[in-house]
């Protein structure tokens, strides 16, 4: 299917391609001009009026309070553009978005919202839906959410923000103007507007110095790090819950284009579609909308000079975790643009260009082209690439805009249709018997299972007593149909995946690019039941609370924190500050204190979280970093461990870390599938259901 899909799509591009004005002018840096070099029009300020540079400017990075008020001193300059602060990060800070579309739309923006509604939701169109959806697709426009900065260290995309927004509010260019008559943007300038500050004020610091263009010695989201865009199922951080609630189950927008940067020895762009394996509740009209939309700015870029891009190769589209819309009827538009050392610019000989899954970048093919020879690689160059995809995204969005929304509408249209016999009609999730209701464990996962596919926009029926297949089924047991607009992503979510076994030409297993498995089931160990015979049942409507209590711990315990940052360290202090069970929090252990000793005068837990042993013990090399960002526990802290264990205290390893207590304290214990090959064992971001 993907494959006829792609072929049919490369006509189609071909046939829409346009020349867009100012793409073939000139070499800068290794890349065609920009079109978002204009000069300040309608009295709008250009970015570097707020920022004090231009975006794309050698070692400069603007602060995300710069980055606010330039968009604030937009929303003000023109009339293109309603900018608002849709709530507070996890450490405080504003988080935005700035609807760009022509002035009548802004005007009417309620309007196209309930538009949107509607054709998400064909039951609400009632009898003549297919006619009454037609004239709702002749006034709607295509809704396109641009999403910047997720990854704090990819610096290109939350300042090409700002590039993007000011040529869509002052250009009166046709092409422009035909987007914003066509089109609502939903742009978010960053993701993670912790993280922008986190990682210039390091950038800045070590400026001049041999650690510049290194990453920051700490996680730059104070809980997740590089997994915030893992969390698309799940929900748990502030950033993404403000994204879902108040922009992707407002708006449900047909196209969102998720801007990130990738390694720097690899293609210099990599578009969809995406390799195999897609996840099979991934609608296969979203498939034909992706590959099509990907291969047209793909084409159109080549045609105007870009070099280096990628397509079908590196990223699949397997899991939920990195693809809210390819479950709520909208197309994700990945692109991956080529790094520097932040804002540093690197030099990459030809030679050094290293192949990746589906490709080699020294090699023309079907999958990328034309080669890039290498040379210099700078800021500019990034903020080039992805300024010129965003533009081709929003051409093609507008050029097809009845296309779009017609799709959009057939997605709902068979989401909502009747199941056909032997299809799964249902998930049955039976509330907790009253033993385990008093589990604050098992009442808390039952009810955070709940929460999810609530914020996911599924719609659970809470039924009265019933009896199906001879089985009796008490008052409050959850129905999840799955007729209704977002069913497929309570399947994505409910069932047990079956990772599709990929061999290369030698027989080793293909690894996956990401993890493989999603079944909250298992992961929170709640029963839920399919059922594939359709059945009757009475709903109950009287509102009702998830919620349960739960005690509080005055335990004294501390989660070890290395200079070399680890996620699981961050979801570890996550789990334990977002439970209100543990008051104290999750203080940190920091290497020099543990080297120092008198632990157990203080502590009487020490969570050692998922790392390598040898980043436990070394930390960052000398010289690869300022001085007092080096260096690990070393011997001197394995000792003091040591002593707190024998003083009465207790160490936690989780995952790689217990290899690190294995290897220094001789323990009897051995990982039997340590040194294994991948064809021997190999389960990588599996759930695995373990009886001891």
């Amino acid at each position: 299917m993907q494959t006829s899909a792609r072929s049919l799509s490369l006509i189609t591009a071909f046939i829409l391609l346009l020349s867009w004005p100012g793409l073939q002018a000139r070499d800068l840096h290794n890349t065609p001009s920009n079109p978002t070099t204009i000069k300040a029009a309608r009295g709008v300020p250009a970015p570097e009026d707020v920022l004090g540079f231009r975006p794309g400017d050698d070692r400069k990075l603007a602060s995300w309070a710069s980055v606010v008020e330039y968009f604030k001193r937009l929303d003000a300059a023109s009339d293109r553009v309603k900018f608002e602060e849709l709530g507070k990060t996890t450490m405080g800070a504003p988080f935005v978005m700035a609807t760009i579309s022509a002035p009548e739309n802004l005007a009417r923006l309620d309007e196209f919202k309930e538009i949107q509604r509607q054709l998400a939701d064909p039951r609400t169109l009632g009898a003549n839906a297919d006619r009454k959806a037609q004239r709702l697709i002749a006034r709607g426009k295509t809704i396109v959410l641009i999403t910047c900065g997720i990854h704090s260290t990819e610096v290109g995309s939350y300042l090409s923000s700002t590039l993007i927004a000011h040529r869509l509010a002052s250009s009166d260019e046709p092409d422009i103007q035909n987007i914003l008559r066509n089109s609502i943007i939903l742009l978010v300038p960053s993701l993670n507007p912790d993280g922008v500050d986190i990682v210039k004020n390091w950038y800045d610091r070590t400026l001049g110095t041999p650690y510049e263009g290194t990453d920051p010695p700490t996680l730059y989201h104070k809980y997740t790090g590089h997994d915030n865009n893992r969390d698309w199922y799940a929900f748990t951080q502030k950033e993404t819950q403000l994204t879902v609630d108040k922009i992707h189950n407002v708006w449900h927008p047909q196209i969102v284009h998720d801007i990130h940067q990738q390694g720097i020895y690899g293609s210099r762009l990599f578009l969809p579609p995406y390799m195999q394996p897609v996840e099979p509740n991934v609608p296969k009209q979203l498939i034909e909308g992706y590959t099509e939309l990907g291969t047209a700015m793909a084409t159109e870029m080549r045609a105007n000079g870009f070099k280096g891009i990628t397509t079908n190769s590196t990223y699949d589209a397997w899991t939920p975790a990195r693809a809210y819309s390819h479950y709520h009827g909208g197309v994700r538009i990945l692109s991956e643009t080529a790094s520097a050392k932040i804002a540093t610019p690197v030099t990459i000989k030809f030679d050094e260009l290293r192949s990746r899954e589906g490709y080699d970048p020294q090699k023309e093919s079907d999958k990328f082209g034309p080669v890039w020879k290498g040379g210099e690689w700078r800021l500019r160059d990034i903020t080039n690439y992805m300024t010129t995809a965003a533009f081709s995204l929003l051409k093609h969005a507008v050029q097809n805009r009845e296309r779009w929304l017609t799709r959009f509408y057939e997605i709902g249209k068979e989401a909502v249709g009747e199941r056909k016999a032997g299809e799964l009609f249902a998930f049955i999730i039976p509330p907790l018997d009253d033993e385990r209701a008093r589990s604050h464990r098992e009442a808390s996962r039952h009810r955070r299972l709940l929460d999810i596919l609530s914020w996911g926009d599924i719609e659970l029926d809470r039924a009265r007593r019933f009896t199906l297949n001879g089985k009796r089924y008490p008052d409050e047991t959850i129905i999840v149909r799955m007729a209704q607009p977002y069913g497929v992503f309570a399947k994505a979510l409910l069932e047990v995946q079956r990772y599709p076994d990929l061999r290369d030409s030698s027989g080793a297993p293909i690894p996956p690019y990401d993890v493989t498995a999603h079944t909250l089931p298992l992961l929170m160990g709640v029963e839920v039941e399919a059922i594939t015979t359709p059945f009757n049942y009475q709903k109950i409507t009287t509102d009702h609370n998830w919620n349960g209590g739960h005690g509080v711990s005055d335990h004294r315990f501390v989660l070890y924190k290395s200079h070399v940052p680890s996620m699981d360290e961050g979801w570890t202090r996550w789990l334990i500050e977002d439970s209100e069970e543990f008051a104290r929090g999750a203080p940190s252990l920091l290497d020099n204190e543990a080297r120092a000793g008198n632990l157990h005068g203080k502590y009487d837990t020490i969570i050692i979280p998922d790392q390598s042993p040898s980043a436990i013990l070394n930390g960052h090399k000398p010289g690869s970093m300022p001085e007092e960002y080096t260096g690990g526990l070393g011997a001197e802290g394995v000792k003091r461990l040591r002593e707190f264990v024998e003083q009465g205290g207790t160490l936690i390893f989780l995952n790689r870390s217990s290899d690190f207590a294995i290897e220094q304290f001789d323990l009897p214990v051995r990982n039997v599938v340590a040194g294994l090959k991948r064809t021997e064992f190999f389960v990588p971001g599996s759930i695995l259901r373990i009886e001891l």
